[in-house]
């Protein structure tokens, strides 16, 4: 069976960009929520946002870790 990379690269893209937008607004969400129940300082948002990415068919997790330090990152 031959994979067309091309339309798996497609589908790909399409999927990260959907992933990409929905966790952005996701992170907006809490973050504003986190503001409104004083939970996060809106002078000083330091949030840690962690991503789990699976392979249903594999059974296969990769977490992806991503601190929010306004601006500056550092993958762990």
């Amino acid at each position: 069976m031959n994979l067309d990379h091309e339309k798996f690269n497609i589908s790909m893209r399409k999927f990260l960009k959907k992933v990409g937008v929905t966790s952005q607004q996701k992170i907006e969400e809490a973050v504003r929520k986190g503001i409104e129940n004083n939970s996060i300082n809106p002078n000083q948002i330091k949030v840690k946002v962690k991503l789990f990415l699976y392979f249903e068919v594999l059974s296969i997790i990769y977490p992806i870790a991503q601190p929010n330090n306004g601006g500056t990152s550092n993958n762990k």
